[in-house]
């Protein structure tokens, strides 16, 4: 009888799943699958994934560099012969995208020398995570190793190209490396101010002064005249880093500058000052002839002079010294209230003297000049307004006579004929037919009563312009001849 041999007889063996380092890992990582059937040998390993039919394998399986595609349900068994274990448990792998980090730069990515920059390494996935900073895509050189890595009052030399990356040492994985950050490191802003036109300025030009600063362009600019800080108003406006000054009067002279303010660090830049000097613009003078009040029909002529003003003058040039030059005449600008005359049949222009030919009741109203050129200054000053007064009715003169009444042979006889207004006026006398005309620069004529044949029926007008404007015929006035004059012994 030989020897016995106990048979035992175990419960179907069920192999334990493990996975190092973990379930959940990223592309790109390695991934080790354990299926231990425990002492049992002669045992050959099937894997499974998902639905996939079994594969024959070592107790170990290794994922080199996963990729989203081995992501499943992973679970193995043993075979002797034709006997199968039992399934190990189910082990979930879940593989996600590698993390790619971000960096972020505060206050900004172009800083100026003495600020405080601070770079952040972002990392969307949660986590433990380790970082590691670099700059110029040294990766053999790490300069910060914590997320949030200060550099405190930056100079040029911390210019460049800063990068990093995150680590899980437990998990033993890391992620991408972030896109580069350029980090750029300028000089303090300096603000540069630009008067146009050239200081001295005329009165009543438009001033534009340009406060320029490097670099940036989210400043709020504020502007000063001296120590004070200027307001926008109808003649100060403000576009941007623009300050437009309309119509400038003499007080406006003195020390400007400029400052831009902003909320970002830095958050001031001032300009250095410059001088505005306002000189007065050339002065305008209206006259018109005849004088106002005019009547219907009349030629009216008025006559703008802008003072101070030669066509010549002398310029001192580098290469030939001083040269006397032609200078850019005036161009004449003539307005009644706000609108401004154009020339046509009834209105026009011979240099600086507008002629209103046969003027009519709408004719009335307020009129002024004004010069313009092309070279500065540019404009003259608005004009003296004058009233312009229009008659409908024309003017009839009165016609009297000195000594009144009866008239002497010897003696001399004064006709005054009279208007309102007095001045301005040629006169023409008339004697008993309107045909025989004498004309006087004064409204008094006399007449030399030398016959009876001297007296009867005189007229007068009045005249002024070119071409003559006439009044009425004044009413006929008798000189009546009685007799010779007494003569004394």
């Amino acid at each position: 009888m030989s020897d016995g041999d106990t048979l035992t007889v175990s419960d179907k063996p069920k192999p334990a799943l493990t996975v190092k380092p973990q379930s959940s890992v990223f592309t790109g990582d390695r991934v080790t699958l354990s299926c231990d059937v425990g002492q049992l040998t002669g045992w050959t390993i099937l894997w499974s994934k998902d639905s996939n039919p079994e594969s024959t394998g070592d107790e170990t399986k290794t994922l080199e560099s996963v990729s989203v595609s081995d992501e499943g349900e992973y679970r193995c068994r043993a075979q002797r012969g034709n006997y199968y274990s039992e399934f190990s448990n189910t082990v979930k792998i879940i593989v996600k995208v590698r993390p790619k980090p971000v960096v972020d730069v505060d206050p900004d990515r172009r800083v100026f020398r003495g600020e405080t920059v601070t770079l952040t390494c972002h990392i969307q996935q949660t986590g433990v995570w380790q970082y590691s900073l670099y700059k110029d895509h040294k990766q053999d050189h790490i300069i910060g190793r914590e997320q949030n890595y200060k550099i405190s009052s930056v100079d040029p030399s911390h210019s460049g190209v800063y990068s990093c990356r995150g680590a899980q040492t437990q998990a033993a994985t890391h992620t991408q490396m972030s896109d580069g950050v350029t980090l750029t490191v300028s000089d303090l802003p300096r603000s540069t101010l630009t008067v146009t036109p050239d200081s001295p300025v005329f009165t009543g030009e438009t001033v534009t002064l340009k406060c320029v600063i490097e670099t940036y362009s989210d400043w709020r600019y504020e502007w000063y005249k001296d120590s004070v800080m200027l307001q926008t108003s109808d003649r100060y406006t403000v576009n941007r880093d623009t300050l437009t000054i309309r119509g400038v009067i003499t007080n406006e002279l003195g020390q400007y500058w400029c400052r831009g303010q902003r909320d970002e660090r830095p958050n001031s830049s001032q300009s250095s000052s410059v001088s505005l000097s306002v000189k007065d613009s050339p002065r305008s003078t209206l006259t018109v002839t005849p004088y106002s009040p005019v009547f219907t029909g009349e030629t009216v002529n008025l006559t703008c002079v802008i003072e101070s003003h030669s066509n010549w003058r002398w310029r001192n040039y580098q290469t030939y010294g001083w040269i006397y030059e032609w200078t850019p005449e005036w161009r004449y600008e003539w307005y009644t209230d706000s609108v401004m005359l154009e020339t046509s049949d009834r209105y026009t222009v011979n240099r600086n003297t507008l002629t209103i030919r046969g003027v009519i009741t709408s004719d009335q109203g307020q009129y002024w000049c004004r010069g313009q050129r092309d070279e500065r200054p540019s404009s003259s000053q608005e004009s003296n307004q004058i009233n312009l007064i229009i008659n409908d009715l024309k003017p009839k003169p009165e016609l009297t006579s000195d000594p009144a009444g009866a008239a002497l042979t010897g003696n001399t006889v004064t006709l005054i004929c009279r208007m309102n207004p007095a001045t301005g006026w040629d006169f023409y006398w008339y004697k008993h037919i309107l045909n025989s005309e004498t004309k006087t620069e004064t409204n008094s004529y006399r007449v030399k009563i030398d016959s009876v044949s001297a007296g009867g029926q005189y007229w007068c007008r009045a005249g002024r312009g070119k071409p003559v404007y006439y009044t009425q015929y004044s009413d006929a006035l008798w000189v009546n001849v009685t007799g010779e004059r007494e003569h004394s012994i």
